[in-house]
């Protein structure tokens, strides 16, 4: 079984997707990197071709055709990590929101404490988020509370995209099940984690807004979470969870 893979979706990340790859590359623990591209027009996925030449058993890519959506690109990598056998399955942005010294942080919360997931989380002790006008802290934090509320989820930061997933996870989530696609896919990933019954532990992070490139975000993907999450909530109702272990 191989050990550790960090999955990272792209579009038009060309000012982010160098200095990113070697810096995975650079960290004492030996990540293996699998960019899924969806198709930018900026030339991010030649950028990491042309990496390969310099990590060629390390750095992986995956091009799709067209901006697909960050869940289906999660998915897709996470089916590649399984078809490759690795243990410990990472997600995170290409903006260096996420830090990647973190990543030894949430590999530890796995593979040494023995939880099932990691989650990079930004509220767990307080409210650690960085260059975010008020009015995003606020709605991002209070969704977060939504979300709680409505699954009964213990989970401070329910809309993080950093995290680590034991294989074991992923297997048993029903991944050509999923629904959602933007913040509400990050939710019910959590959310059947949750209910499976898996160990979740919330690692404290600073979360730094991109300071180059555009932004993905937008209104639809907080109307999907806000709506989505009511819907998972009542269709869970009607699910059973019974988790073997593999």
């Amino acid at each position: 079984m191989k050990d550790a893979l960090v999955i990272i979706p792209t579009y038009n990340e060309r000012e982010n997707i160098e200095a990113m790859v070697r810096k995975v590359m650079l960290l004492s623990h030996p990540f293996d990197l699998l960019i899924i591209d969806d198709g930018s027009p900026d030339g991010t996925a030649d950028i990491v071709r042309s990496l390969q030449l310099e990590y060629p058993e390390r750095l992986h890519l995956e091009t799709r055709q067209g901006k697909l959506g960050l869940g289906t690109a999660y998915i897709h990598g996470f089916k590649y990590a399984l078809r490759h056998d690795y243990e410990y399955i990472f997600e995170m942005d290409c903006d260096f929101s996420h830090n990647p010294e973190d990543l030894l942080r949430l590999y530890k919360a796995c593979a040494v404490e023995g939880y099932d997931v990691a989650i990079g989380s930004r509220y767990v002790q307080g409210v650690n988020v960085v260059n975010w006008p008020m009015s995003r802290v606020l709605m991002s934090y209070f969704a977060s509370s939504y979300v709680r509320l409505i699954t009964g989820m213990p989970i401070h930061d329910t809309t993080a995209g950093f995290k680590c997933y034991r294989s074991k996870v992923l297997k048993t989530i029903q991944l050509n099940k999923i629904r959602f696609v933007g913040y509400a896919f990050q939710i019910e990933m959590k959310f059947l984690a949750y209910k499976y019954g898996f160990k979740i532990k919330e690692v404290p992070i600073i979360f730094t807004d991109r300071t180059k490139g555009e932004s993905k975000m937008s209104s639809g993907i907080f109307k999907e979470a806000v709506l989505g999450v009511l819907k998972m909530k009542v269709n869970s109702i009607f699910r059973h969870f019974d988790r073997y272990e593999v």
